[in-house]
C-alpha cells in the first residue's frame, strides 16, 4: 500500500491524505496506489499542503503502518517533551550565556 503524508502548510504539522483531504492521524490515511505524486502536486498547488511525499506501508489491524521507522516516527507525532529541554541560561546544564 502507498500513503501520501506532507506538512500542513499553516502549521507545519504532518498530515496524512484521506482520500478526501488530510488528518493529523496516519489510522485515516487511504491508499493512493499509482496516483500519489499526482495528488502530492495537486495539493502543494493548492497550498494546502508542503513537501509531500508518497511513503510504502502495510495494511493491520490497527491501520496503515508505515514501512519506514522515520515514517512510524513522523505518524506518531512530536517526540520533543518540553519539559525535558535544557534550559537556556541554566549554568547547572553547561549552557553559556553571552
Amino acid at each position: 500500500m502507498k500513503l501520501l503524508t506532507g506538512n500542513d502548510l499553516p502549521t507545519g504539522d504532518v498530515i496524512w491524505w484521506t482520500g478526501n483531504g488530510w488528518s493529523r492521524h496516519v489510522e485515516d490515511s487511504g491508499d493512493v496506489g499509482a496516483n500519489g505524486e499526482p495528488i502530492a502536486r495537486a495539493e502543494e498547488g493548492a497550498r494546502r499542503v508542503t513537501g509531500a511525499y508518497v511513503i510504502d506501508a502495510t495494511e493491520t489491524a490497527d491501520g496503515p503502518r508505515p514501512a519506514h521507522i522515520k515514517d512510524r516516527i513522523r505518524a506518531l507525532g512530536p517526540t520533543v517533551r518540553p519539559d525535558l529541554t535544557l534550559k537556556p541560561t541554566d549554568p547547572a546544564a553547561g549552557s553559556w550565556v553571552i
